[in-house]
């Protein structure tokens, strides 16, 4: 049995969605038909008035996004360099207290070679191997930029250098130098960890006398 096959109907296209009207400038006319120039051009004037508001608000929000964004990278900038150095200082201070500790050693070395005609009399196997350390001892604060500080014969520097006594002098271009160190003074950097202790020169012209 032949069936007759259905026909389908086409199904019916889409409409197409209307295109957004472009704005139309509106012409003005007066009474007899024609066109008004005057008040098309002031209504032509409120629109380009109206459309300059429109880009100032616009361009001031953009403005306003770019200073705050320029704000917080300035902010984190500041915040990573507060962080960096806070993580020296930090590093300096500790390299600081432990090189400090270790000046009461050179100390200790410094008094026992002091005494020169002691220290030769010393065995000479052992004095060499003491000596071997000290030498390395140095050879460490030197790579930490660690210097002395503090001779005889230079100017008093109250910076670098504590007073502990005074020594009368008439020699008057020895007043406020160095007579004696009695406690060698060390420099980390351009800071003073250790003021040299010293003893001044003070002039007075009746000391020869």
């Amino acid at each position: 049995m032949d069936k007759e096959e259905e026909k389908k109907e086409p199904e019916p296209e889409p409409e197409p969605e209307p295109e957004p009207e472009a704005e139309i400038l509106e012409f003005e006319f007066n009474e007899d038909g024609e066109e008004d120039l005057k008040k098309t051009l002031k209504k032509l004037r409120a629109d380009l008035k109206a459309c300059k508001a429109e880009n100032y608000e616009l361009n001031a929000t953009k403005i306003e996004y770019l200073t705050g964004w320029q704000k917080e990278r300035a902010d984190f900038a500041n915040y990573k360099k507060q962080e960096d150095d806070r993580r020296a200082n930090f590093s300096e201070s500790i390299r600081e207290r432990i090189l400090t500790r270790f000046l009461t050693v050179l100390d200790s070395f410094n008094m026992a070679f002091a005494n020169k005609d002691t220290w030769s009399k010393v065995d000479e196997n052992w004095r060499k191997g003491i000596e071997h350390i000290y030498a390395q001892l140095n050879n460490i604060f030197e790579e930490y930029d660690v210097k002395e500080i503090g001779k005889e014969g230079e100017n008093f520097d109250p910076n670098i250098h504590q007073s502990i006594n005074m020594t009368p002098t008439d020699k008057k271009e020895d007043n406020h130098k160095i007579s004696e160190v009695i406690q060698k003074g060390y420099k980390l950097g351009d800071r003073v960890i250790r003021a040299a202790r010293v003893n001044v020169f003070e002039y007075n012209e009746k000391t020869g006398d």
